[in-house]
């Protein structure tokens, strides 16, 4: 069910009086409901796959995590800058946003991307956990730097980010437009095709971004087009949706 996982553990101090684990996840396209060309663990509820059957992954996904799958949320993305504070399961209608940021144990928090930056940002003594989607646009716009202030406004001081798998530079061509647009926000995502044609590494500009507000980064490897095991639109143009996923748990919770 996963791509990659891993634990932050409990940071007790005299100004934290309990501790919490942050749990971070990127799910790959393991086996799931559905059909091609979403088969797998298709978690994209947007993309013409069966409703039925994306809601069983999401149900099997929440489980995995041990939560009610009410507890397993996720935004409308848009590949804008909106970020949305988060208190507990939605009430009535999801939220148009790319990113999410909660103190609340027991929430799992999951952006949905095929080549987007899924982005995992935690202060696990602070006890503020954020998951962010940046696309291009969203690179651009800066959506992972407004989430870092977000987390600050509500008590976060030592971020740590883990930017998940998306497209690589060698295989994101755009017009060189594009490219001009993305490296005057970023340069560092300036780069070139497979075929030497300009493109854009849009992970090396968010990890840019990251490190210029001293976030301390962790990146995963891997390229969605370039791995089977992930979903890509680039590469299949009618396909699912991976997650990555945020989890604030209490020290003591199973």
């Amino acid at each position: 069910m996963f791509y990659w996982r891993s634990t932050v553990p409990p940071s007790v101090t005299p100004a934290s009086a309990h501790g919490r684990t942050v749990e971070l996840a990127f799910t790959g396209r393991s086996p799931g409901a559905g059909a091609a060309p979403y088969r797998g663990l298709n978690l994209g509820g947007h993309v013409g796959d069966d409703a039925d059957m994306v809601e069983v992954n999401r149900t099997a996904l929440a489980a995995r995590l041990g939560l009610p799958r009410q507890r397993l949320l996720f935004v409308n993305q848009v590949h804008g800058d909106q970020v949305e504070i988060v208190s507990g399961p939605w009430t009535g209608l999801v939220p148009n946003a790319d990113a999410m940021v909660t103190r609340e144990a027991g929430l799992a928090l999951a952006v949905l991307v095929a080549d987007c930056v899924p982005v995992l940002l935690h202060d696990a003594r602070a006890g503020v956990v954020a998951a962010v989607h940046a696309g291009r646009p969203g690179m651009v716009a800066e959506v992972v730097l407004r989430t870092v202030e977000r987390m600050r406004d509500v008590g976060a001081s030592e971020v740590s980010a883990v930017v998940g798998p998306a497209v690589c530079g060698r295989c994101y061509e755009v017009p060189a437009a594009l490219v001009d647009e993305a490296a005057a926000v970023a340069p560092s995502s300036r780069a070139r095709s497979w075929t030497g044609t300009p493109a854009i590494d849009v992970a090396a500009g968010v990890v840019e971004q990251l490190a210029g507000a001293d976030v301390t980064v962790t990146w995963v490897p891997g390229c969605t087009r370039e791995h089977h095991d992930l979903y890509s639109y680039r590469r299949d143009h009618v396909t699912g949706r991976f997650a990555g996923l945020v989890l604030l748990r209490e020290a003591s919770s199973p």
